[in-house]
């Protein structure tokens, strides 16, 4: 089971947790992560998708560092939930290597998305 808290701006698997982005549209529940190519770029071929509509993808994907203003590596590396809260566009961003554990292990499991961003 991967756990994601919304407050903490975290993830949680294989008994550890790591920092991650998380944005005020993530979708609160319980989830199947499913591993999905795509060649959309800066993704890097693929991404763990977690819920679907006809308009929307949210997924959990490596950091795209895409725009320089956003400074998403670097609220990525913050010790402070508060900057890693509200930058995506609900979906939730990982370092890469957190990304490739994540698919090792997890994909197929259930992902558990608590909290909202704004609680502490």
């Amino acid at each position: 089971m991967v756990v994601v808290d919304l407050a903490l701006a975290t993830i949680c698997f294989l008994g550890q947790c790591h920092p991650a982005l998380v944005g005020d549209d993530t979708p609160t529940g319980v989830f199947t992560l499913q591993l999905q190519a795509t060649a959309a770029a800066g993704y890097g071929g693929d991404l763990l998708v977690f819920q679907e509509d006809r308009h929307s993808v949210w997924a959990i994907h490596r950091v795209i560092a895409g725009r320089p203003g956003e400074r998403r590596l670097e609220r990525l590396r913050s010790g402070r939930p508060e900057q890693r809260r509200g930058i995506t566009l609900g979906c939730i961003n990982v370092m890469p290597q957190v990304y490739r554990e994540l698919v090792r292990c997890c994909d197929g499991d259930a992902l558990v998305v608590q909290g909202a961003p704004g609680d502490r």
